[in-house]
This record gives C-alpha cells, structure tokens and sequence, in this order.
C-alpha cells in the first residue's frame, strides 16, 4: 500500500483503512458506483500512476479483481503480469496484480471452528446482479447435493426475504435440526457469532456484513464449535 500513489475503494472500506492510506490520493465511492470506480482507477494505470483497488475479504470472491479484467476487455487495454515490461500491442497497457485476501467465508469458518473441512458452495443471495431465478436453483442443487453452503448477503434493508425463502428451499433437502452458524463483522470490532438449527435460522439477525454457514448432514455443534468432518475417523478407525 505504501508504494502506490492512489488508493481507490468503496467509502466504508476506505475508512476501515484510513490509517494506513494517509497522503494518498483517493478514490472513493458508494454502493452500486463499482464500475465508476474501476474505471476510474484503470484511467490513473494509464496515466502511469499506480493505484490500489481495495475489497473486503479476498478481491478475487465476490469483489473487485473480476470486474478489473471486465472493464479492461471491455475498453481493449492490454494487461501483463506484475514486473513484466509493459508490450507494444498497438493499444494501451497496464500491470495488474492481484494480491489475495482472507476471504470472509475463511474468516468466518476459523471463528465457528471447522464448518468447511469438506466440500462446501458459496452463494449470494443478492439478486442485484444475479437474477433470484437462478440462485434459487443454485441453493437448490447445493441443497440437493449436500453440501455446506455459505450464503453471502443474505438481508439488506432493501432485501428482506430472500434469506426466508432459501431457508425453506434447503428445508426441502435437509433435516430442519442440520447447526447454522451466524458470523456477523468477522475479525472487526463488534464481531457477533452465533449458533442455531436450520429451522430456526431466520430468527436470526443477519445484514450484509453476515455470513452465514449452512451445515450438510454430517456437521455438527460440538460444545461451542461447528464442525464438519473429513472422514478421517471412519477412513482409520479412531478411537478403535
């Protein structure tokens, strides 16, 4: 970060990381303003600055590191690898790295414990680039095919029924006692975790910032962790 000229991000992320980011140029918007944003950066690329684009979590799951690669396709800028010598291709060319992050869905699975140890599928239940049809299928098959499933962005103020309704969706497939883990702000200050059963999931609270963790038919609560195993106590016999 210090080696960059302009740091660009969503508001509420460029004020998490304020500290960090004195002196710099800043680009910085609100929701829905991604694109702007990007572009915004890339134009700073081309002008031979550098720029940072900050995500929450991993900028390469469900952030900015795909729409990156979108918008230079789009306008046909080349791209290269970091430390690569920038390439006569006839138009222009920029560096991007992408620097992975701890995605929520790790920073959640580490404070409930061990809910992702086997196969697991992540969905949005934002519908505002997705349309509801096809996630509805996605839960479904996830459901179906017993996975742990990890919901992002399952309420809004916006948003209030979708979490309801892929509730009643993995119903159909999992018996309503399966644990559900809660992971509300993972790793920031008012983190709040919690535990239920899939039948009372949507008493819970949950907002944008939550992330929540669906069980398959073999996780568990164990005291006051989830869990999921791997197989490795059948496979070897433990305790035999």
């Amino acid at each position: 970060m210090n080696s960059v000229d302009t740091v660009a991000g969503y508001t509420t992320y460029i004020e998490l990381i304020k500290p960090v980011i004195q002196n710099k140029n800043l680009i910085s918007t609100g929701m829905t303003k991604e694109v702007e944003r990007v572009e915004a950066a890339i134009d700073k690329a081309l002008d031979g600055k550098s720029c940072a684009i900050v995500s929450s979590g991993d900028p390469g799951i469900y952030a900015m590191a795909g729409l990156v690669f979108e918008v230079c396709e789009n306008k046909n800028i080349g791209i290269v690898h970091p430390n690569t010598d920038r390439v006569n291709t006839g138009h222009p060319t920029i560096q991007v790295e992408v620097v992975p992050g701890i995605p929520a869905l790790c920073a959640g699975a580490s404070i409930l414990g061990a809910p992702l140890t086997h196969d697991f599928a992540a969905i949005s239940l934002s519908d505002l680039l997705t349309p509801w049809d096809l996630i509805k299928k996605r839960i479904d098959a996830a459901a179906k095919a017993d996975f742990v499933i990890v919901l992002y962005n399952p309420k809004s103020k916006k948003r209030t029924e979708q979490l309801k309704k892929a509730q009643e969706i993995v119903l159909k497939h999992r018996d309503k006692k399966t644990v559900v883990g809660f992971v509300t702000k993972a790793m920031r200050k008012d983190q709040e975790v919690s535990m239920t059963t899939l039948e009372e999931m949507h008493r819970v609270y949950a907002d944008m910032q939550t992330i929540i963790f669906i069980g398959s038919s073999a996780s568990r609560k164990y005291m006051d962790f989830m869990i999921t195993p791997r197989g490795y106590a059948e496979k070897y016999k433990m305790g035999e």
